[in-house]
């Protein structure tokens, strides 16, 4: 395997562990995602002024897309950290697979191409999971329901980002402007529903956590993701994502016996999922992406 994709598997499993981190900690998700992001963009505005390594400020017409993704992934981390209080990580990150069949008819239409047959027919295949996974835990029915949300909102994002690579901004300076876009993003959300951030501060533990969340799963993933967009099609880097219902079930089965909760016919739903992942990766071994970047490998 290339070194890129072995890159793309490490900030997988990283990205897997952000659901230990938000069943840990035990705000509600608007809060949480709230307090993640405004930490994330403080945390990148102190980097970028004390290295100097990025600008930070963007053009104005570059601003205002920035934060109209961060609006997109706010919504994202809101379905996403509500998914799993609603139920549990595991059901949380098997509706989360689904995110190749949204890109699959994303992606093109963003993009202004036609969908790929076998693109749609991978994606698809990601159905049958969902409905096994969702009768063998109907009670989880709102937490999938809320997951299936969230998989739609990570399918657009990063055909943006990958737009906003390919154009040269750094990915340091655009992480800013999108957290603070989440970040507004959540302050809305939880004014609306009327949940109050005084009433809900974290506590010691909490914050111990956000930090983690906010620096290494959040401030330096997302803009190592970015980064990686350069090299990889959205679809190829969303369906490679499958791979984080893998690395997230077992952690959760490891950290919060969460295998206890499921039953036998959650895994049967989980191998199709899987499947597609791999059966994208044999398919593709030899052949690239019609819209990948310049330089991309197949995957293989």
């Amino acid at each position: 395997m290339k070194r890129p994709y072995l890159q793309l598997q490490f900030l997988i499993f990283v990205f897997a562990f952000t659901s230990i981190l938000g069943r840990l900690i035990t705000l509600p998700a608007p809060l949480l995602v709230l307090w993640r992001t405004a930490l994330a963009a403080l945390i990148m505005v102190l980097w970028l002024a004390a290295s100097k390594r990025a600008p930070i400020r963007m053009p104005k017409s570059g601003t205002l897309r920035a934060l109209g993704v961060g609006v997109i992934l706010g919504l994202h981390w809101i379905t996403f950290f509500g998914s799993i209080q609603l139920s549990n990580i595991s059901i949380c990150l098997a509706g989360m697979a689904s995110t190749s069949l949204f890109t699959s008819i994303t992606e093109p239409l963003f993009e202004r191409r036609r969908p790929q047959r076998s693109e749609i027919l991978l994606g698809l295949m990601v159905i049958p999971g969902l409905l096994i996974i969702a009768g063998a835990s109907w009670n989880h029915a709102l937490g999938l329901g809320c997951a299936l949300v969230s998989a739609f909102f990570a399918s657009v994002f990063p055909v943006f980002n990958r737009k906003f690579a390919l154009d040269g901004i750094a990915p340091q300076t655009l992480t800013l402007y999108e957290m603070i876009g989440a970040a507004a993003t959540c302050l809305l959300f939880a004014t609306v529903t009327g949940t109050s951030a005084i009433s809900h501060l974290p506590t010691a533990s909490d914050w111990l956590w956000l930090i983690i969340l906010a620096t290494i799963c959040t401030t330096w993933a997302f803009s190592f993701h970015i980064k990686l967009l350069e090299k990889f099609s959205a679809f190829t880097s969303n369906l490679a994502m499958n791979f984080e219902p893998v690395y997230g079930i077992l952690l959760a089965a490891a950290i919060f016996q969460e295998y206890k909760e499921l039953n036998p016919l959650f895994y049967f739903g989980a191998a199709f999922i899987i499947a597609a992942n791999t059966i994208h990766s044999l398919i593709n071994k030899n052949t690239q992406h019609p819209n990948s970047a310049p330089g991309e490998l197949p995957i293989g």
